[in-house]
């Protein structure tokens, strides 16, 4: 898959960018990612189950070689795709890779078999938030002290009858 990206200085550039599963060497760039994107680390050690188990849903955005984002998405036994974790290296965020990668998760995850695709997001990450929404996807309940250090996550849902896929 090849998007567009905006450099740093505000130019829009044609440059490519790969959305690919992830490999066991490309872990180490998903963590550093992870801890440069969140206060709470999952231990390396998630990374590699979830690898294992969930091989094409794990997947990175790839741009010169460079590991710059990441997502994990997995189906659960009642059906339901659930998104564990996405995030992008803080010196590319803004240029829709984030959007790539939630469109591909969600697109691999229905065509498993989703019925529906929930996640958890912070009621203080509004770019997250707006990034969902404009997804179709739907705050469902407010989760108390969801997180270590006592704030409150949203939990989304999107239907996967709903989804009708963005390009």
């Amino acid at each position: 898959m090849s998007i567009s990206i905006r450099q740093g200085d505000g130019r829009i550039a044609l440059v490519m960018v790969s959305i690919r599963p992830v490999k066991l060497f490309d872990i180490p760039e998903v963590v550093r990612i992870e801890r440069e994107s969140f206060n709470e680390e999952y231990p390396r050690g998630v990374f590699l189950a979830f690898l294992e188990n969930n091989p094409s849903t794990f997947l990175v955005a790839e741009y010169n070689g460079r590991i710059i984002g990441y997502v994990m998405g997995y189906l659960r036994p009642d059906m339901e795709g659930h998104i564990m974790s996405i995030a992008v290296d803080p010196k590319y965020r803004g240029n829709g890779i984030g959007s790539a990668l939630l469109n591909e998760v969600i697109e691999r995850l229905v065509n498993e078999g989703a019925r529906y695709i929930g996640l958890e997001v912070r009621v203080s990450n509004e770019n997250a938030i707006r990034l969902y929404e404009s997804f179709g996807f739907r705050k469902i309940k407010r989760i108390i002290a969801y997180y270590s250090d006592g704030e409150d996550a949203y939990y989304m849902l999107l239907p996967a009858e709903e989804w009708g896929g963005r390009n």
